[in-house]
Parts: structure tokens; sequence; C-alpha cells
């Protein structure tokens, strides 16, 4: 957390003036802070000035591109990448699945939060104040116990399923990711006909759907 100015030097090819007029500049743009006698140098709150603006320029979809491509090859369906847009989630990249039966949403396709796994596995993990209120306003006749209880479960396996919940015939699987904050950021999902993928095939997907989402989420700063 702090370190002295022999300590500094051992690490930098610079001259003791060179290192202290650094140091000075560096403390007078509160990027460091000088404390304690002899002098020790810690980071300061300038710093995490910089590390925000850097987090919030991050790419998800960039970042996220090369890991669909390997989700979409290790499970053989369409992989997508899902943000969260209030009370909706919309799919902002999606890979295709190379069979002739393909299962696709389209990018810049929305949805509620609470429909089907890309969906849930956001929910889920939202603060406890905005899954009440969207618990609050679901469409009359809704089953919000069951709601609430698939939610729980998507929070203690970090991993979302629907079977024929948005498209009749379809299995979805999803898993959030998180960014630098800790605040869930979207999903990462996978889906396919039903008729074509057995229990095998689920138990592979969602194994490689939790090394990715993590991956992503550590790719963004996550740190869990």
């Amino acid at each position: 957390p702090s370190m002295s100015v022999l300590e500094i030097q051992r690490k930098v090819p610079l001259s003791r003036p060179t290192l202290y007029r650094l140091l000075q500049t560096l403390a007078s743009k509160g990027l460091i802070r000088i404390e304690g006698e002899p002098q020790r140098f810690a980071l300061d709150y300038a710093v995490g000035a910089l590390a925000h603006s850097w987090m919030a320029g991050l790419d998800v979809i960039g970042m996220a591109r090369p890991i669909l491509e390997r989700l979409r090859a290790e499970t053989g369906e369409t992989a997508a990448l899902f943000v969260r847009r209030g009370a909706l989630r919309q799919c902002v990249l999606e890979l295709t699945s190379p069979h002739v039966l393909v299962m696709s949403r389209g990018v810049g396709e929305t949805d509620h939060l609470w429909r089907g796994a890309s969906g849930k596995a956001i929910l889920a993990f939202l603060p406890e104040d905005e899954v009440a209120a969207i618990l609050r306003a679901l469409p009359k006749g809704s089953d919000q116990k069951r709601l609430a209880a698939e939610l729980a479960a998507v929070r203690k396996g970090l991993l979302a399923i629907s079977r024929g919940e948005v498209f009749v015939g379809a299995i979805a699987i999803a898993a959030p990711y998180f960014d630098h904050t800790g605040r869930v950021g979207g999903s990462l999902g996978v889906f396919g006909p039903q008729a074509r993928l057995d229990a095998q095939w689920e138990a592979r997907t969602t194994r490689s759907l939790a090394r990715c989402a993590t991956e992503l989420s550590r790719a963004l700063g996550h740190r869990a």
C-alpha cells in the first residue's frame, strides 16, 4: 500500500533527484500522497478517478466477442450478449449456430427482464428495491411467488435456464456478468432447439457459460 523512496528506486531506473521531482508532481495532482517520517508514498484519490474513467470506457461488445466465439464453438449453438436497459434486456451481439435449424433473437431485440433466461440472469442480481419494483409491475395474473423462487435459484446457481418460455421448443441458458463496481452489467446466453439438445449438452453448456461469464467479468474489472 505504500513505499519508501528506496523501494521505489529499486523498481525504476531513475536518479534520486528525478524521482523526487516526479513524486512531488504526482502528489500535486492528487495521484499519490506523502505520509510519515521517513516519507512513504501511497496512491491517492485521483487514481480512483482515473480508474473510473478507464472502466467506463471499456468496450463490453469488443471484449465479449472472442469469448462468445469460443462459447459458440464449445456449445455448437447460438451465443449472445445481453445488456440491461432499465426494466428490459437488449441483445447487443449475437453469433448464430452453424446448424441449419437455428434459434436467433437478433441484435437489438429487447424483452422484459422477467422473461426468459437471459433476462432473469440479470434481474436476479439487481438491488432488492429494483427487483421489488419490477415484481410489482408484472402483468396482471403473473405468479410473483414463482418468479421470486426462480430468481432465488438463479442467485444460488449463478445460472438461469428456461424451456419454451420465449420460443416454443427452445431451451436457453444464461449467466450474469458484473462490472468493476460489482453491479450486474448483463448476461451471456446460449440457446437452441430442445429437439437437438440433451442433458449432456446442458451440463457441458452450463460449465462453459459459467467460465465465459467469469472471464468477461474479470475483463471488466470485477473481482468476486
